[in-house]
């Protein structure tokens, strides 16, 4: 029987805020350069990113079968979307429709192509490999270490450029510096949703950040490059001045240091303060890119 909320739960909803905020962030940067909007072309990218996300986590979620069956300390930004463990989907049924959601996303990439954008198929492309060398053999690097560099390519790379290109048609005039610092935020991105599987990723020899640094030390990191990218600001927001630059890395950085009492404590077995270190320091990362965003769409109205 059609369980709609169990194909809801799969989707992980709650997920799509780190998929949206890089495509919006690109479309801000093409409005600061061209000093025009399309909404129709924002919702094109919102199209494309929940197709990419719909793509995203149901291969993820068949991928980690195993591993997630023997997670308990799981959260709710960690651990799949638990429709498996769960018995809600089968595991067949859950790849027949990641199979068909990427079939979607091509073709919904290739009509944007036959209309007005012909490199938006070679998103579609960049997105599936990615996913594919992050779950299956012979890379499998989220098993295999190293996941979380493709999660940076795919959030602080990819999807940054597709929103930049969807909006404005082409890719001159986009700030190439600023993918270093959104690299480390998507870096940051997978660290943090490892934090709370590390006991379960270490049992079934997935060589996650926190698996092979150890779980103080990934939190340690997390905040270290978190606060590396807000001190790049200036990269995103070319001209940028130092007393700039403070200013717009203040509000990231406040919410971050909430989560400095957190470092010695927050293990996954703590259930609650993990949740909380990680929802404190991914939440500065969203909102640092949030006040980049702001910052550009007031650049492009001036």
């Amino acid at each position: 029987m059609f369980d709609p909320a169990a194909w809801i739960q799969a989707a992980r909803p709650l997920a799509q805020i780190n998929i949206a905020l890089p495509l919006l962030l690109g479309q801000a940067m093409a409005f600061a350069v061209l000093g025009r909007f399309s909404v129709g072309l924002l919702y094109c990218a919102g199209v494309f990113g929940t197709l990419a996300q719909l793509v995203i986590v149901f291969v993820n979620d068949f991928a980690d079968r195993e591993t997630d069956a023997h997670n308990t300390t799981f959260s709710r930004f960690s651990g799949g979307s638990r429709v498996l463990p769960e018995g809600r989907l089968a595991p067949a049924t859950l790849r027949l429709a990641a199979l068909v959601m990427l079939a979607v996303f091509v073709l919904f990439c290739v009509g944007l192509a036959v209309v007005s954008r012909p490199w938006a198929p070679a998103f579609a492309l960049a997105t599936a490999l990615l996913v594919w060398a992050y779950n299956h053999p012979p890379l499998r690097l989220a098993y295999r270490g190293h996941g979380e560099l493709l999660q940076g390519l795919g959030i602080g790379v990819v999807l940054p450029l597709a929103g930049y290109y969807l909006q404005a048609g082409t890719l001159t005039g986009f700030v190439w510096p600023a993918l270093v610092p959104l690299l480390l935020l998507g870096y940051v991105g997978n660290i943090l949703t490892a934090l709370p599987d590390a006991p379960s990723d270490r049992a079934s020899d997935k060589r996650s950040y926190p698996v092979r640094r150890g779980q103080w030390v990934a939190r340690r990191h997390a905040l270290e490059l978190l606060a590396m990218a807000a001190a790049m600001s200036s990269w995103v927001l070319p001209g940028l001045s130092l007393l700039g630059t403070a200013l717009v890395a203040a509000p990231a950085l406040v919410m971050a240091a909430m989560a400095v009492p957190l470092l010695g404590s927050a293990d996954a077995e703590n259930r609650t303060e993990c949740e909380r270190f990680v929802l404190l320091t991914a939440g500065a990362g969203h909102l640092l890119v949030l006040v980049w965003g702001l910052v550009l769409v007031l650049r492009g109205l001036w």
